[in-house]
């Protein structure tokens, strides 16, 4: 009997998968580069299971049944691309390469072009929830040649997560690169998340000088409310684990953190889409500050930088840091949406934003108790432009304003960087404004450049120039071309 699908990748998460594919039914051919990899596999997590293995690219593409399902659980780049250029030879039209790393959705849009002209079909897939998430359940966002879905549906499907409701946290996303854009954008929000949540951590550290016993049990109240969570559940659990000598291990671990890219791809295409993607924006720069470790021990001395204690009563402290954390998470998934939107858009996508925040409601890393709200919001209106003018979202943000700000205040006063928590409540204040100060900015481009300005008193779409100086000419910079 052949293979339903194969696997090619033996690290952590294509072992995982493959394991998860086999629970389910399914007959999976596995293969690795280091071919030693394989027998270890077979001889190790896989020993009885009916996982085959494969010695070759030809031995792994003669063991599957047609048309061919060959799943790359590899490296991102060039490695994909190798191993694509190496199994076209040996497939038959129809036969199907799935791409489940973090690629750039550019790579896959290219990879779907080249290889349907070839008759093959292409899929690019995000696949979310680490290694826990492989093995026992994952979120799954396939994107790509959209002949092959109803092939490989039965398998992403079952081996995906699933709802309270049985729900498959997986389902097609759209054409082209559209199931990588969209776990772009997840990885862009979990680093929104996880930044918040360090933030909250350091202004009950460092502002309310509470013990970890404290942090922890705050954390593990915050996950029975709205804030429940995979990361805020985690962030408990990291907070009350102790080293070998009885003192909290989180608090030996350096403060440099590290990032894999997927976080600036999503910056870079906030930016040439033109979304105000400010919170996960700062979540990146976030790190790369955090990486200057010796020049801030530096400039700590040299300022003589100190964080001052927060004074009042703990538990109202507590109580507004939690809505600011909940009203900053709300902007950060608003914003990504913002940017979903934008990428469909542009691109011919029409992707289903409440489809999207299902497939993240179980499984993945960012998976919260809110994301059901999310697809209510558009499943009530399809349209909406920002998640914060659903109703459900817009009464927490108008609720949680005053602790909001109150926080973010004194954030500042004492000297405690805030910089996604204070990124959001800016964003939303600017976004809720209808007269903002660019009218000046206009006004000085075109005094400067002669870019010319729109006014308001006249129709929108009628551009001005006004000679300021007396001396700068009548000619704006849109009538020449230089």
């Amino acid at each position: 009997m052949k293979g339903d699908i194969g696997v090619i990748g033996l690290a952590v998460m294509g072992q995982n998968l493959i394991l998860n594919m086999n629970d389910h039914g399914f007959k999976v051919v596995a293969f690795n580069r280091t071919v030693s990899k394989v027998e270890e596999f077979l001889e190790g997590p896989a020993k009885d299971t009916n996982i085959i293995g494969a010695t070759s690219l030809e031995d792994l593409v003669s063991k599957l049944e047609s048309p061919r399902k060959i799943m790359l659980m590899v490296r991102a780049g060039d490695v994909v691309d190798a191993f694509i250029n190496k199994l076209v030879p040996l497939l038959d039209k129809g036969d199907i390469i799935i791409d489940g790393g973090n690629s750039n959705y550019p790579d896959t849009n290219r990879r779907v072009a080249e290889l349907e002209a070839k008759g093959l079909l292409f899929v690019g897939s995000g696949v979310s929830g680490g290694e826990e998430g492989a093995r026992f359940g994952p979120s799954i966002m396939p994107g790509g040649s959209e002949a092959a879905w109803p092939v490989i549906k039965p398998i992403f499907q079952a081996i995906s997560a699933k709802t309270a409701a049985g729900e498959p946290c997986c389902d097609w996303v759209g054409k082209n690169g559209a199931g990588h854009f969209v776990k772009m954008v997840h990885n862009g929000i979990e680093y929104g998340d996880m930044q918040l949540i360090s933030e909250a951590y350091h202004f009950m550290k460092s502002g309310l000088e509470l013990s970890h016993d404290e942090m922890q049990a705050i954390l593990q109240e915050w996950n029975k409310t709205e804030l429940d969570s995979y990361l805020v559940e985690i962030t408990a659990e990291i907070i009350g684990y102790k080293d070998e000598d009885g003192q909290p291990l989180v608090e030996k671990i350096l403060d440099t953190a590290g990032q894999k890219g997927t976080g600036k791809w999503t910056g870079i295409n906030a930016l040439d889409l033109g979304i105000p993607l400010t919170l996960i924006t700062e979540a990146v720069f976030a790190r790369c500050v955090s990486s200057m470790k010796e020049q801030r021990v530096e400039a700590e001395s040299l300022f003589g930088k100190t964080i001052a204690k927060i004074d009042g009563d703990k538990k109202e402290w507590v109580d507004a840091l939690r809505q600011a954390l909940l009203a900053s998470k709300i902007i950060s998934y608003a914003q990504g949406f913002m940017l979903i939107r934008e990428a469909s858009e542009e691109f011919n996508w029409d992707l289903n934003y409440g489809n999207v925040a299902l497939m993240w409601r179980g499984g993945c890393i960012i998976r919260s108790a809110f994301l059901g709200n999310i697809r209510d919001a558009y499943d009530t209106n399809p349209e909406i432009k920002f998640l914060g003018s659903d109703t459900y979202f817009k009464d927490i943000l108008l609720s949680s304003m005053p602790a909001w700000r109150k926080v973010a205040s004194k954030a500042m006063e004492i000297g405690l960087p805030m910089p996604t928590m204070t990124s959001a409540l800016t964003f939303l204040d600017g976004y809720t404004t209808a007269s903002l100060p660019a009218n000046m900015i206009q006004a000085q481009r075109d005094y400067f450049g002669a870019h010319t300005y729109e006014r308001i008193d006249q129709p929108r779409g009628q551009f001005f120039h006004t000679n300021w100086t007396g001396t700068g000419g009548n000619t704006a910079s849109t009538t020449y071309d230089v």
